[in-house]
């Protein structure tokens, strides 16, 4: 069974990684700005196009100097204490376009989105580092400019240089993909992280990887309702899940999660966060739409208790 893949043709990579992708991928047609693949699995490709992006990474910037840079970073603030501290805890995330949906918010401005997000009441910030999502790393920088919230920087992690660059850029988080990862390769990532101060949210979509997440001793786990090898979106993903889970992880429900009953009906399940981007971006106004969000939910509260 093959599905489709939107890669970006204005991405910012090097020739190398487009070269590499190309080799990868069998172009079949262009639509709207985007290069369109058709592929086995969605996060497979991406996997391959990030490794490709690591080795030019690599060769302009290596690993020593990352270090360095991580070890002269402001220390991180505590991602996960911020989300215990509100009900629902929000992570409002940054991001410009979707794979499987397209532009976003056209124009948008991380800094000033970042600073909106702030005001109406998240209680962290995500931003998108990816180029499948017309996302750098100077949007978490400019976003690290302006506001005092914890940031998850919200990639495809599976070296541990991109964990060094995180830190060097003012993340205090980053994101770590079960489905992704090789379950040694998750264990020690999830132990680099701690060693140099990022939380790691450890993301899954299924049982085995939430008993995989279990096990490693993850304090912050994030239930993605997007299955990544395919983007189709189910909010049962998270209410599943959690009908038998029983450890101490804070649970980040994420995707596809547009209003305030929906987020009333998570929480219930035992999600405690959220994490919420095209919902709150999409009609142009995210300080507005998060506020009356949390207004929504703050009204409807008592069913919770």
């Amino acid at each position: 069974m093959t599905f489709w893949h939107l890669v970006f043709n204005n991405d910012r990579i090097g020739s190398k990684t487009r070269s590499a992708r190309q080799q990868n991928l069998n172009q079949t047609e262009s639509r709207r700005g985007f290069t369109v693949y058709r592929m086995a699995s969605i996060l497979e490709q991406i996997f391959a196009a990030k490794r490709a992006e690591l080795s030019e990474r690599l060769r302009q910037a290596p690993l020593e100097q990352v270090k360095d840079a991580a070890a002269h970073a402001p220390p991180p603030r505590d991602f996960i204490t911020a989300l215990r501290r509100r009900e629902p805890a929000i992570i409002a995330e940054v991001k410009r376009a979707s794979p499987s949906k397209g532009d976003i918010f056209p124009g948008l401005d991380p800094a000033a989105v970042a600073q909106d997000y702030a005001a109406a009441g998240a209680v962290a910030l995500s931003v998108l580092t990816d180029y499948h999502f017309k996302g750098r790393l100077e949007d978490l920088r400019a976003v690290r400019a302006v506001v005092q919230l914890p940031i998850l920087r919200k990639d495809f992690i599976f070296h541990q240089y991109q964990l060094y660059e995180t830190r060097a850029a003012g993340a205090d988080s980053i994101l770590l993909i079960a489905a992704m990862l090789a379950p040694d390769d998750l264990s020690r990532l999830l132990m680099a992280a701690r060693e140099i101060g990022l939380a790691a949210l450890v993301e899954v979509h299924n049982q085995d990887e939430l008993n995989r997440a279990s096990r490693l001793g993850a304090e912050l786990i994030g239930i993605n309702n997007r299955d990544l090898h395919t983007f189709k979106t189910t909010l049962s993903t998270t209410t599943e899940l959690l009908r038998s889970y029983s450890s101490s992880a804070l649970i980040v429900s994420e995707s596809g999660i547009e209003t305030a009953e929906q987020v009333r009906e998570l929480y219930a399940d035992g999600a405690r966060a959220f994490l919420m981007g095209e919902s709150l971006l999409r009609g142009g106004a995210p300080h507005l739409a998060l506020a009356s969000l949390l207004k929504q939910f703050a009204e409807g509260a008592p069913a919770l208790r």
